[in-house]
């Protein structure tokens, strides 16, 4: 008789894993210091002094969590291998709540005669609510989450991931390394050894990596010494102590209500990668219950928004990389302990200085390689071509992010050039349905996995079924959560209303009349 494995607060390998997650966690808050700084003109004072230490809460919050959570069901199944769920900033959220609502509110009060300074404060303050609101969003949809995750096919769920990591996460970060090859392959290699070729090195394969990358970048250039930025980076350097901003919440509660198009979306988008994130783990071999997981995402943003911060939390696309690394239990909660010292203590700028990205991106781009293979790997063979169909919407939004990026630096979307609906002609005249890639880009996420669910459900001649699933997506499509989207200044971005997507709700309409019809002829044969 085999005895039951007893589970481990740390195992040699959560080394390993420590790195690849808290580089990703890195990488967001380099971002979130950047663009508050440099788009918002946010202070020090916010960014260092209630930002960071809101997003230091938040982050202690779910990881300490999840990892718990490992350990009680490696406890209750006699297992030492539960990997806990990988869990920090969702970056889509970050984006979406400085373009479309920070910097908004931002311009709006300096528009209405307040000073940077004022029109700051403002802005943080509008960030607060729209976190908050995605956190009860998350908070309350976790309680029906489990029905979506028994009527969604693994395939449907799966290949979501697998187009966000193939876009997202691989293909970026394998442009970077071909930028700084003699920096970017180095470290590649040792991941690609140490993981798939299972190569002994003496030390961990992500700690070798990340060593590695960092001498190569200070030996070959791509970092110098940089007196005068070094003391910039030295003068956060201190302990900000969390701060309790309810009232800051209460006064500007309006945002809630003027920007419920963007914070509903972002709420169940998040919910739902989230779900799909907890399917990638079960199909790596982790169950976990979605409704206190799920619950707990939510907690999390609400603490972010409630201690300071403007970002909502997420549980990451990934387990199976980190799984795959070894990681087990203790590589989250040490993330956590470590995310929250940097956070405190302000040395997020000096870590930056020294460490630069390049140095470990290797490890993220094995962990968007081991994504995609789970989709075609953990659903049955015949459900490919459903797994080909989930992946691209998300090619799609990644090729519209990247002509919009183009497009900005060419010089459009400014206040005197802004971008146009008569782009779309122009990339027509040239055979690029740019206005498709703009559609699917809204909403990707639901697209997705609709769109692989209905090949699911051909594949498997369950007609009536791919029905229903068209409906949901002509129901979505009807309120502008897929497809449907306006211009602004420098960009398309959802349209959330009544009827905002009517040409695309009547075609799935009539999609699914088709279905219907190919489930009554089956039904006659």
């Amino acid at each position: 008789m085999e005895t039951a494995a007893t589970p481990r607060w740390f195992v040699r390998r959560d080394i390993d894993g420590l790195f690849g997650l808290a580089l990703d966690n890195f990488i967001q808050i380099l971002l979130i210091v950047n663009l508050c700084q440099g788009l918002l003109g946010f202070p020090q004072t916010i960014i260092y002094g209630r930002i960071l230490p809101g997003i230091a809460l938040s982050l202690v919050v779910g990881n300490f969590y999840y990892s718990w959570l490992a350990y009680q069901q490696g406890k209750k199944h006699g297992r030492d291998d539960f990997t806990a769920l990988p869990y920090g900033i969702n970056t889509v959220s970050l984006f979406a709540y400085i373009f479309l609502v920070m910097l908004p509110v931002k311009l709006l009060a300096i528009a209405g005669g307040k000073s940077p300074e004022q029109a700051a404060e403002i802005a943080w303050q509008a960030g607060l609510v729209a976190c908050l609101g995605s956190g009860l969003i998350e908070f309350g949809g976790a309680w029906v989450a489990d029905m979506l995750r028994r009527i969604a096919p693994r395939a449907a769920l799966l290949s979501t991931l697998g187009g966000i990591a193939l876009t997202f996460i691989a293909i970026d970060f394998l442009f970077r390394t071909f930028a700084n090859p003699v920096v970017g392959l180095v470290p590649l290699g040792v991941i690609l050894l140490a993981y798939f070729g299972r190569v002994k090195f003496g030390i961990p394969g992500g700690l070798l990596a990340v060593s590695l990358g960092i001498v190569l970048a200070w030996t070959t250039g791509l970092v110098s010494w940089d007196a005068v930025r070094f003391d910039a980076a030295l003068k956060p350097i201190g302990f900000h102590f969390p701060g309790f901003w309810l009232g800051d919440l209460w006064r500007s509660r309006t945002v809630l209500f003027d920007y419920f198009s963007i914070i509903l979306p972002m709420g169940l988008f998040n919910l739902i990668g989230s779900l799909q994130n907890l399917e990638s783990a079960e199909a790596a071999g982790d169950r976990y219950p979605a409704a206190p997981c799920l619950a707990v995402n939510g907690v999390g943003t609400m603490v972010a928004a409630i201690c300071g911060s403007c970002f909502p939390t997420t549980i990451y696309i990934g387990h199976p990389g980190w799984k795959a690394l070894g990681a087990r239990v203790g590589y989250s909660f040490l993330n956590g302990i470590v995310m929250c010292l940097l956070c405190l203590s302000g040395t997020v700028a000096l870590l930056a200085y020294l460490v630069p990205i390049d140095a470990g991106m290797a490890i993220v781009l094995w962990i968007g390689i081991i994504i995609v293979a789970q989709a075609f790997t953990a659903t049955p063979q015949y459900h490919a071509p459903a797994v080909v169909v989930g992946l691209l919407p998300a090619i799609a939004a990644w090729g519209a992010i990247l002509t919009k990026n183009a497009l900005r630096v060419a010089g459009l979307g400014t206040p005197t050039n802004p971008f146009q609906p008569d782009l779309v002609k122009q990339f027509q005249a040239n055979n690029h349905f740019i206005d498709g890639a703009f559609a699917l880009e809204q909403g990707f996420i639901f697209s997705a996995m609709i769109l692989a669910a209905i090949t699911v459900f051909i594949i498997e001649q369950k007609f009536d079924r791919a029905a229903f699933w068209s409906l949901a997506a002509a129901l979505l499509s009807w309120i502008g959560l897929m497809h449907s989207y306006r211009w602004t200044l420098a960009d398309t971005v959802i349209n959330f209303g009544w009827a905002t997507g009517s040409s695309w709700a009547a075609g799935y309409c009539l999609l699914a009349v088709l279905f219907l019809y190919a489930h009554w002829r089956s039904l006659k044969s």
